[in-house]
């Protein structure tokens, strides 16, 4: 008699068993399927501001006579900018050294000297770009000697970046909607999405204008920017 408990208590568990692994393998617990799309969107900006880095390099065998020669024409300098209707706050230093330099005769390779470099630069944001050539002129007049670098950009790109990231959502819908149309499936519901925006960059495809009037003797052209916003989106396909 407990024998036959026994073997009825061992069918039971065998029973739930089954049952369990009946349920790991229902239609509702298979993973859905999905198709991951990168899409991109891409808008182009004219520049309507510019860093420019400015600076005086004056050499002198006596220290003191060094800095007094590059503080007069560093402070001629800003005065130039500053005529041109810049800013106070769009000047900043960025670079004020002293460094020496022995000098050795040619000949004899003995020491004869010390040269003293003082070098004063200042970052210049330039919000009027039209008078971007009037300035490096007007510097370089005043006694600027170093100009290390133009950089081109846009002060408000919200509404490109907005731009950018609805072109880029519909850069990859178009695509999933493509590619599942071709495999014979439907496109589903979003699963997943993330999406990357870039600094704009140069943009080398078209031209830009020279920027200044025809009596500038530096011609600088902004040319135009692109700005970029990538996005990774994951749909269920049915």
């Amino acid at each position: 008699m407990h024998k036959k408990y026994s073997i009825l208590a061992a069918l039971g568990i065998l029973a739930l068993v089954l049952s369990a692994c009946g349920s790991a393998n229902s239609p509702s617990t298979v993973a859905a399927r999905t198709i991951s799309i990168n899409g991109a969107g891409t808008v182009y900006l004219t520049p309507d501001i510019a860093y420019i880095n400015i600076g005086v390099h004056t050499e002198d065998p006596v220290i003191g006579l060094a800095v007094d020669h590059n503080n007069q024409k560093s402070q001629a300098v800003i005065k130039a900018i500053k005529d041109l209707g810049v800013a106070e706050k769009d000047i900043q230093t960025t670079n004020f050294s002293i460094n020496n330099s022995i000098q050795y005769d040619p000949n004899t390779s003995a020491e004869i000297g010390t040269i003293f470099q003082v070098d004063n630069t200042v970052v210049v944001t330039m919000r009027d770009i039209g008078k971007l050539s009037q300035l490096l002129d007007s510097a370089i007049q005043a006694g600027a000697n170093n100009i290390n670098s133009v950089v081109f950009d846009v002060a408000d790109k919200s509404a490109a970046v907005q731009q950018a990231r609805l072109l880029a959502l519909k850069n990859a819908h178009d695509l999933a909607s493509e590619l599942t149309t071709g495999m014979g499936v439907t496109l589903g519901a979003v699963q997943s999405l993330s999406y990357y925006d870039t600094s704009p960059s140069p943009y080398f495809g078209k031209g830009g204008e020279s920027i200044g009037n025809g009596n500038s003797t530096t011609p600088i052209n902004a040319g135009q920017m692109q700005l970029t916003v990538n996005v990774s989106i994951t749909y269920e396909i049915k």
